[in-house]
């Protein structure tokens, strides 16, 4: 399957059944690699992933199981926190106890199938049914996912990625969405659509819509938004200016190891996402522009009461 045309550079689409779906520039650059086969590590929380994400020029910036949060794993959705449930992998955090390994508590989201795949005119897009299950089997969402990548732009050096989701409780009680904060550790709102970057991005430099930078050569990769065991790693003073902040966008810069290059990321909310509880929670290792998805604190879905997020991520090569 492949997409070209005015509208952007063309791409070819490749689906291994059963394992994931690949997506390469023109340049032959494989760009994107969604993952949704069965992972077998319940205690990571196990859920599709998209590694490798590379830029145009080949250059990774994502990062897979690091070996002190062996659950992150490149772009994923996840929940920190809900209903006394885990679906973010790990560690759970416990008020008043820190964080501990609590296998019971840790969820998984199946893949169910893709509805449609479509390319054309620079794009691809594909939508995916997936199932929330708690430890022990129990369903409780069923959710409609959309990634759409686009703007692939050779000589920009940049292309989009677009991930979506609508979620639909189908328990028999209300979903109520927490973080680590909600639970009592201070400034540890994450949750919700995670990006992992590779150990080299360490001591990058984050940016928001009023151009100051944070982070430095000083900061560690660490966990990122997620960290796990009651560490902190991976919190530079400048990242922790942005922390919890609201705006409607976070870039991040780093340079490589290996080849003298630099790739820029910036996490954009969609505009209808905008709203008092948006917010971003980086690090200089990795990024979670994210928040309780859909309510600014311990928040609640009712059975079939659907929720929407979008979130676009522009992936570009360059200081």
């Amino acid at each position: 399957m492949s997409g070209g045309g005015s509208g952007g550079g063309r791409v070819r689409v490749r689906h291994t059944h059963g394992e994931d779906i690949t997506v390469t520039a023109a340049n032959g650059t494989e760009i994107l690699r969604y993952v949704y086969r069965p992972d077998p590590e319940a205690f990571e929380s196990p859920k599709p992933y998209a590694h490798p994400v590379r830029t145009l020029a080949g250059h990774t910036v994502t990062g897979y199981r690091p070996h002190d949060h062996r659950w992150h794993k490149g772009v994923q959705m996840t929940a920190s926190h809900l209903s006394g449930q885990n679906f973010w992998g790990g560690n759970s955090y416990v008020r008043g106890r820190g964080y501990l390994p609590l296998p019971d508590r840790v969820g998984s989201m199946r893949h169910d199938g893709f509805a449609d795949f479509s390319a054309g005119a620079g794009r691809f897009a594909v939508t995916e049914h997936l199932t929330w299950i708690a430890n022990g089997g129990a369903a409780w969402a069923r959710e409609e996912r959309r990634l759409t990548v686009h703007g692939v732009d050779e000589e920009a050096g940049a292309w989009a990625l677009d991930w979506s989701i609508r979620l639909t409780n189908i328990r028999d009680a209300p979903l109520v969405f927490g973080s680590p904060t909600t639970a009592g550790r201070e400034m540890a709102g994450y949750t919700g659509l995670h990006w992992r970057g590779p150990r080299d991005f360490t001591g990058g430099t984050v940016f928001g819509p009023d151009g100051g930078p944070g982070g430095g050569p000083g900061d560690s990769p660490g966990a990122g938004a997620g960290a796990g065991a009651g560490a902190d790693a991976g919190a530079g003073s400048g990242a922790e200016r942005l922390m919890g902040t609201q705006g409607p966008w976070l870039a991040f810069t780093a340079e490589h190891d290996e080849t003298d290059a630099h790739s820029t990321l910036v996490f954009a909310h969609a505009p209808e996402n905008l709203d008092p509880g948006s917010a971003i929670h980086p690090r200089t290792g990795s990024c979670a522009p994210t928040r309780p998805p859909w309510s600014p604190s311990p928040g609640r879905s009712s059975r079939s009461s659907p929720c929407r997020r979008r979130s676009p991520s522009p992936i570009g090569t360059g200081c």
